[in-house]
């Protein structure tokens, strides 16, 4: 079957066309959302990607969780579409409660850009299916507000219920709880992640290719859904 996946682009969007190009990359058709517009176009996934949405003097996310393509989105995860949020795309998916938790500061209170080294915590995602569970992945990292914050009790959940799917490995380098990097819903259709795999989907360009396996599993669980 031919699968499509959107990326949705943000006034401020900085890696939409790296998306793009990984979703091409994973064998999929790469298929261009404007924000401000309440259609979808027949994907079959969703990419919400990096950035800096309007609104983010507010708080990250806050603003463009309410764009009129976020309201497709947040009907369609509820049928059970798989979606995937990168750095500023997952701050949008815990504004839409459709993760729960929220992304603070950074506990330096400075921006982080580097690569780093993540443990895969849970495959049994529709985004990580191509990953061995407890692998070590190589990504960059960029961002000022990605430490991870929740309560206890939604900590507590996350960890019982196997839904941390991606650790921050070696230091915990923005301090967040429990140095947890990506999480997802119940289901395992939906992912949030701070560092950005669309950047590693190749060694020529990115600090490795670890990260096409995101884009791949998504593919995989499209396929085997028909």
């Amino acid at each position: 079957m031919s699968v499509r996946v959107g990326v949705i682009t943000f006034p401020g969007s900085l890696d939409d066309a790296d998306a793009a190009r990984a979703v091409t990359a994973a064998g999929a058709e790469a298929v261009a959302l404007w924000h401000g517009d309440a259609d979808l176009r027949d994907v079959d996934a969703v990419i919400v990607p990096g950035g800096f949405s309007y609104g983010d003097y507010l708080r990250a996310g806050a603003i463009a969780r309410f764009a009129p393509a976020m309201g497709e989105v947040i009907a369609a995860a509820g049928r059970g579409m798989p979606v995937l949020g990168i750095c500023n795309g997952f701050q949008i998916l815990c504004e839409a409660g459709l993760l729960p938790g929220a992304l603070t500061r950074n506990a330096s209170l400075h921006f982080i850009c580097r690569d780093q080294w993540l443990t895969v915590e849970s495959n049994d995602t529709a985004w990580t299916s191509r990953y061995e569970s407890g692998a070590q992945i190589l990504v960059p990292l960029k961002s000022g507000e990605g430490r991870f914050q929740a309560s206890d009790a939604v900590l507590d959940e996350l960890e019982g219920e196997g839904r941390v799917v991606l650790r921050y490995a070696g230091d915990n380098v923005n301090g967040a709880q429990r140095a947890i990097a990506g999480i997802a819903s119940a289901d395992g259709r939906i992912v949030g992640m701070m560092p950005h795999p669309e950047h590693a989907i190749d060694a020529l360009t990115g600090p490795s290719d670890d990260g096409l396996g995101i884009f791949l599993s998504a593919v995989d669980a499209l396929v085997s859904r028909v």
